[in-house]
């Protein structure tokens, strides 16, 4: 692994860590996956979260670097909770979320970003940490309700892009930030595809 954080290619002469490439490719391909109720979205999860934690750690977002091991950690719960609610014809059963869910969705991606980031601009462990809190903070939510099977779950990520992007560029990581744009094309097209799912099938609760 020691040589894929250090190694690089060139890409219209920037420079681009390896670990960045393959890291966000496997993070872009876990979207494809999901949109598709696949088990396989979360074992290539886990990949994408071992080659960005080194890149956020090379680039001084604390923030983010840490966001990988708590997505490590619901992507083994969401890999476990999705293969006791897989459905013979839909896949993995999906439904929206209540008004209560997304009021504590709300408050605590409020409450949290604020906390996290005071900690991160008190330990001087990210340059942007506000950003990189809302980022951290609503990646988190994002995948904890991915995991529940709530429709929502891809409008929470449309804000992580809308936040990811200027901080990615202001990192140097070009290649990250044109990965989220991307993202933001591909979540539009998931949110849609849930939604007809969660309106034609009953979930399954676990």
């Amino acid at each position: 692994m020691g040589w894929l954080a250090q190694a690089s290619v060139s890409v219209f002469g920037q420079r681009l860590g390896l670990a960045e490439l393959f890291g966000q490719f496997f993070a872009l391909a876990v979207v494809f996956l999901a949109r598709r109720r696949t088990l396989w979205t979360w074992p290539v999860q886990l990949v994408s979260v071992v080659l960005l934690f080194s890149v956020y750690v090379s680039a001084h977002l604390g923030g983010l670097a840490v966001r990988q091991v708590v997505v490590g950690v619901i992507a083994l719960y969401g890999w476990w909770a999705w293969a006791r609610r897989r459905d013979p014809v839909f896949g993995v059963a999906v439904r929206r979320a209540s008004s209560a869910e997304l009021a504590v969705t709300a408050g605590v991606f409020a409450a949290g970003t604020v906390g996290f980031a005071l900690v991160l601009d008190a330990w001087g462990a990210s340059w942007a940490p506000w950003p990189d809190a809302a980022i951290f903070v609503g990646t988190v939510l994002a995948f904890a309700l991915q995991a529940w099977g709530l429709v929502e779950f891809w409008l929470v990520w449309l804000v992580v892009d809308a936040v990811g992007v200027p901080v990615q560029l202001g990192s140097g990581l070009w290649f990250s930030a044109g990965v989220y744009t991307v993202f933001a094309v591909l979540v539009i097209h998931g949110w849609v595809s849930w939604y007809r799912s969660a309106r034609r099938q009953v979930p399954v609760q676990a």
